[in-house]
């Protein structure tokens, strides 16, 4: 697995390298509603109700974003989700 940003990321993905994109989760408390972003890809930003929505919005965004980036060509990527809220991740 070769991570999105890294140096030739690209040429790895086009050869059908599995890509990893990192994602990042926050909750909006006054809301009550989630959005995320990603620090590796451009222009990933979604928001959702709930964290299975946010999944959805994140892995279709992410898949638009990749082929544009590759000049089309369709990308194995996997999303790593990170929740940033903490408050979150309680049991």
């Amino acid at each position: 697995m070769y991570r999105v940003g890294f140096p030739l990321w690209k040429t790895a993905a086009r050869l059908g390298v599995p890509v990893l994109v990192r994602v990042h989760v926050h909750h909006d408390k006054d809301s009550g509603t989630y959005w995320a972003d990603s620090p590796d890809l451009d222009g990933l930003a979604v928001s959702g109700d709930t964290l299975d929505e946010i999944h959805k919005e994140v892995t279709s965004a992410a898949d638009a974003l990749l082929q544009m980036a590759i000049d089309g060509h369709k990308a194995n990527a996997q999303t790593e989700i990170r929740i940033r809220d903490t408050a979150l991740c309680a049991a």
